[in-house]
């Protein structure tokens, strides 16, 4: 977690302005990959060049359950919610084989899930066992 003491650098306007520039020279609609564009275009200027990279992706997935579950509105019950973990461990969900694919790294963090992830290769977080929205503390 070193990189959390690094100061981030403040983005180049320049360099912002220059990957505007070649974004607009691509063989694509403008706009057409939405947030994408903007995502590159930030890159850009916070490594300072017009073309950025990214060679070490982290992937967090922060994982819990809430209360609302409990009032019968959620669209799946709470039992799901550890089996997703479940997927996410063993790459059976859709982020575990894109972080497969780019070779990043992928880190769940139970915060609150409901059921026992015991013996999973996750960090164990875990705040409470859900929220407790439908049932205020007296």
């Amino acid at each position: 977690m070193d990189w959390l003491k690094k100061p981030i650098p403040l983005p180049d306007r320049h360099y912002q302005l220059a990957a505007i520039k070649r974004q607009e020279q691509l063989t694509k609609p403008a706009g057409s990959l939405g947030e994408l564009e903007q995502l590159a275009v930030q890159l850009a200027a916070l490594q300072a060049t017009e073309t950025p990279c990214i060679d070490k992706v982290w992937i967090s997935i922060f994982a819990a359950d809430h209360g609302i579950a409990d009032a019968g509105v959620s669209a799946f019950p709470q039992a799901v919610t550890g089996e997703m973990v479940k997927n996410f461990v063993h790459g059976g969900a859709a982020i575990s084989v894109l972080a497969e694919q780019y070779q990043a790294h992928l880190e769940i963090i139970d915060v609150g899930v409901a059921s026992s992830l015991a013996g999973l290769d996750i960090m164990h977080q875990k705040i409470a066992l859900g929220t407790n929205f439908a049932h205020p503390a007296s």
